[in-house]
């Protein structure tokens, strides 16, 4: 049996917060109905199908960089490292990984990309909402850590309301350092 295992990851662009990943191998005996590009579902969908994926999923796996390990490494490498721990926490080893994107972890199954996969593969469809809802229930976390800052809205990503909260209340640990507007902010207190 042919047993492929996708790939994606959430939180790439945030300002705060780690950046998960997730690896989904479905069960062709069990189809999940609504799976999509977690982008384009709304929060309580994504929810459901989240636990629709843990319930049904032959094996699934959510693993993350550090806000150290971004800063570390840089963005591409810290998501790269992720997808590889989200892999060899899969409890079956795949046939075939498939990555979402056009860059490839270090893996020791055969690997391949697709741009644009979350669209269109149903098991990286699947990953893109573990990674999602995983991510956003940390940040919902921080919210409540950190109330001043509206994580539960903003999600940790560079709006407005989140550069303005970092300009008045200060810069968090869980901020990544080597973003802008972060970066700067940190220079000029020098």
């Amino acid at each position: 049996m042919s047993l492929i295992a996708g790939v994606d990851e959430a939180g790439r662009g945030p300002l705060a917060g780690a950046v998960f990943a997730a690896a989904v191998i479905l069960d062709p005996n069990s189809p999940i109905t609504g799976l999509d590009d977690s982008k384009k579902l709304t929060a309580k969908k994504r929810e459901q199908l989240s636990e629709q994926i843990k319930i049904h999923a032959l094996s699934w796996s959510i693993a993350k960089a550090s806000v150290e390990e971004i800063d570390a490494l840089n963005i591409l490498q810290a998501t790269l490292l992720a997808m590889q721990r989200a892999v060899e926490g899969l409890h079956i080893s795949p046939t075939e990984v498939l990555i979402d994107g056009n860059q490839l972890p270090k893996l020791t199954y055969p690997a391949r990309t697709i741009v644009q996969g979350d669209k269109t593969v149903a098991q990286i469809s699947a990953a893109s909402i573990l990674a999602k809802v995983a991510r956003d229930e940390i940040m919902d976390s921080y919210a409540k850590h950190y109330p001043q800052f509206s994580f539960e809205k903003h999600k940790g990503y560079g709006t407005r309301q989140h550069c303005l909260e970092i300009e008045q209340f200060g810069i968090l640990d869980i901020h990544r350092k080597s973003f802008n507007p972060v970066k700067t902010i940190l220079l000029n207190q020098l």
